[in-house]
């Protein structure tokens, strides 16, 4: 039975960008320690809805609450105590090349919680240890590192400083299917380990079945479905059905110049 209180959840979110409609009255609900990932294609609004969650963007109307709190319009430090609960695993890793790995898992313990570099150095050799990469990796510039240890790189930096809620944005973009499943066990094992709650967006199918109790998808700024992941396959939506299947023909129309 859900709790009376979600860890995070969205009522009737809207945000626009001139006379262009994103998010159209989000309703989104995450239970604590529940691995739900959005689905949808490109420009469906998925991005701004946790650019709104962060307080990246400010939604245009609805609320947005974490612990039954209201934080949609949070300044000052009472943002800056909330921004703590969230660690976050972004699209091509966005590491710093200017930094070393250690540095870069680091870097929200330095400069955000004034942690020594000596503590935070350890740390990271830590964090970087759950994810599979040894201590020589940690004095080793970005550059260096494959694809796949790069977004390792960028999973351990995410959960450095033991945050309570993960956002995973595309965590398989760019890798191959076999480094796509590693990472997508790396992101069920952690998620597990630390019993966090996560968010996740992805066009990727097989990763969206490994990663979620449950699975919502974004169409024109609505959720126009959310279940269970195993009952996606029969969601009864033809929205749903033709973007599960990749199909080019259905009620979703691309717009194709030719």
């Amino acid at each position: 039975m859900a709790s009376s209180v979600a860890k995070v959840e969205l009522k009737g979110v809207r945000k626009r960008f001139g006379p262009k409609v994103v998010l159209d009255g989000i309703d989104l609900r995450i239970e604590h320690g529940q691995s739900l990932v959005v689905i949808g294609g490109s420009g469906t609004g998925k991005s701004v809805m946790i650019k709104c969650v962060l307080g990246i963007l400010r939604p245009d109307a609805g609320q947005i609450f974490v612990d039954g709190e209201e934080v949609t319009r949070l300044r000052g430090r009472a943002r800056d105590a909330y921004l703590k609960k969230f660690g976050m695993l972004f699209q091509g890793a966005a590491l710093f090349d200017s930094l070393p790995v250690w540095e870069n898992v680091a870097f929200g313990l330095i400069q955000g919680r004034g942690l020594s570099r000596k503590k935070a150095r350890d740390i990271a050799i830590e964090k970087l240890a759950k994810v599979g990469l040894g201590a020589d990796v940690a004095v080793l510039s970005p550059s260096e590192l494959s694809g796949g240890m790069q977004k390792r790189v960028g999973l351990a930096r995410a959960i450095a400083a033991d945050p309570e809620i993960i956002f995973f944005d595309e965590p398989t973009t760019g890798l191959d299917p076999i480094m796509a499943d590693v990472i997508n066990n790396l992101i069920v094992r952690t998620v597990k380990d630390l019993g966090v709650t996560t968010l996740s967006i992805t066009h990727d199918l097989t990763s969206a079945r490994k990663i979620a109790d449950r699975i919502a998808m974004i169409y024109k700024g609505k959720i126009i479905w959310n279940g269970p992941v195993a009952e996606i396959d029969h969601s009864g939506n033809p929205y749903v059905d033709q973007f599960i299947h990749g199909r080019a023909e259905g009620p979703i129309k691309m717009e194709v110049r030719a």
